[in-house]
């Protein structure tokens, strides 16, 4: 049935085909929505003040929980400081519930009017200190955010919050807020502080692991270098106890051959000299004679030897003996009784590695023994000297030695190695071990003088050079011993 008059312009007409102008903004081009309402623009302005404060407060959110790994602390006052500007609070408290997230401090915080902090619940607010209270016995614990609402009159609570924390379906503390009279709880209020209360819970938690996990990476830190420095001392531990284990096993090889040298060789040569003296008795020519006398020295001088090498083998070297120490100890091991010794030490003494000290030891000892055998002295002097990065051994005597047949020796036992004047040879190999020299010079006494220097202090090549000392052999050494200067001394 036709209209009877003009109806409503439809949505999709153009305003002047109503006959009239559109009394209202034109809301398509402002919004973009498509609507007849003439309430819906102020509507969506509200709307999307709303959506600004919850960006803003999800902003907020984001801020606060990233204090996650500064601690609870920090954490604590970040969310209460968020919570307090969404919602322009007069009054914002958290507090957790007492034995519930028992690391996580502190355990309330109230801001009261412009961000101030009170920290003494005595001064604030009666309505506020109680709510705090309840929270903390557990007493608050809602399972909406709006539950106790009923406890306040309308107008009371359209400017009061309360929003439970919870964790795995249990409360453990609440956030309660206190706005101005011109700012109204909403809905959208309410949903932020769930989603504020629900990452508050979980952050707390993840605190506690962190700090958890903290402690016990530095006990485990603690425990790992505690580990560490037994093992030190266990490796050390082991080490003695094979330097120990080997010291055993010399002593009782040097024991062994100590013992064999006396029950045996030692005996044989005092047989021979007992023999020799029979045998001298029986006898008159002159000729003969001598050279029993001859024999019977040989006997008498092979007999002390033999003495002596009994002597350091049983009664060895302990390791706390220094160099100074086993060359006074030298002097009083069997030598013979016409043959006075006299040592000095000079410098400031320093402590040589084992080897560099048994090395000198031995050199000593070996030229002890040649002055003793060969030399027919009656004096003889070991001098130690210590200077800056080096030390100078010096054995003199007032025997018939003579530097130029000692090193024409040496050359010979280089040239051809059968075993005579091993002990020339072993000295010099001892000296090159350590990265010295040996010289064979006049001493001041009218005899022979044996002179080592051996850079001390890393300027040795030490036993790790041995090689190369040994490798060369006597043959080496024989030949810087052939070198000689005006004074007759070898370079």
């Amino acid at each position: 049935m036709p209209s009877s008059g003009p109806g409503p312009p439809r949505r999709d007409d153009p305003p002047h085909s109503a006959g009239r102008s559109w009394p209202g903004p034109d809301l398509d081009a402002l919004t973009g929505l498509r609507s007849g309402k003439p309430s819906f623009y102020p509507e969506y302005r509200v709307s999307a003040v709303r959506l600004r404060r919850v960006i803003l407060a999800l902003e907020r959110i984001s801020a606060a929980l990233v204090r996650t790994m500064e601690g609870s602390e920090a954490l604590v006052r970040a969310v209460v400081d968020a919570a307090a500007d969404h919602l322009s609070a007069d009054w914002v408290a958290f507090a957790l519930v007492d034995g519930r997230l028992k690391d996580a401090s502190p355990r309330h915080l109230v801001l009261g009017p412009d961000g101030v902090e009170w920290t003494n619940l005595d001064l604030v607010p009666a309505t506020v200190r109680t709510h705090v209270e309840k929270v903390r016995r557990g007493d608050d614990t809602g399972e909406h955010g709006r539950d106790h609402d009923h406890d306040h009159d309308r107008d009371t609570a359209r400017t009061h919050l309360h929003v439970p924390v919870r964790l795995d379906g249990r409360t453990v503390g609440g956030f309660v807020a206190w706005t101005p009279r011109d700012r109204e709880v909403d809905d959208t209020d309410h949903s932020v502080l769930r989603i504020l209360a629900g990452q508050t819970a979980s952050a707390l938690q993840n605190c506690a692991l962190l700090e958890r996990s903290e402690k016990l990476y530095a006990r485990t830190a603690r425990q790992a270098e505690d580990l560490r420095a037994r093992n030190a001392e266990l490796q050390r531990t082991q080490e003695q106890l094979g330097a120990a284990r080997q010291r055993e096993v010399l002593d009782n090889e040097r024991h062994r051959i100590a013992r064999e040298l006396h029950d045996s060789v030692t005996q044989y040569a005092l047989s021979a000299g007992m023999h020799i003296e029979l045998v001298r008795g029986e006898l008159d020519e002159p000729r003969l004679l001598e050279h029993l006398d001859t024999a019977k020295d040989l006997t008498k001088r092979a007999v002390e030897q033999l003495r002596s090498a009994i002597y350091a083998l049983s009664h060895h070297e302990s390791a706390d003996q220094d160099l100074p120490a086993m060359l006074r100890q030298l002097t009083t091991v069997h030598m013979p009784d016409e043959l006075r010794i006299d040592v000095r030490i000079g410098g400031e003494p320093v402590r040589l590695s084992a080897e560099q000290e048994q090395s000198l030891f031995r050199i000593a000892g070996e030229a002890l023994f040649n002055t003793a055998m060969h030399a027919d002295a009656s004096r003889a002097s070991i001098r130690l000297a210590y200077r800056p990065g080096a030390v100078r051994l010096t054995v003199s005597d007032d025997g018939k030695g003579r530097p130029e047949e000692v090193r024409r020796s040496l050359r010979a036992s280089a040239l051809s190695p059968s075993g005579e004047h091993r002990g020339l040879v072993n000295m010099q190999t001892r000296a090159v071990e350590m990265g010295g020299t040996v010289t064979f010079r006049r001493a001041r006494m009218g005899g022979l003088q044996v002179q080592v220097d051996v850079p001390v202090g890393g300027g040795g090549s030490g036993r790790g050079d041995a090689g190369s000392g040994a490798g060369n052999g006597a043959q080496g050494g024989a030949r810087d011993g052939a070198r000689t200067d005006e004074r007759g001394v070898a370079s």
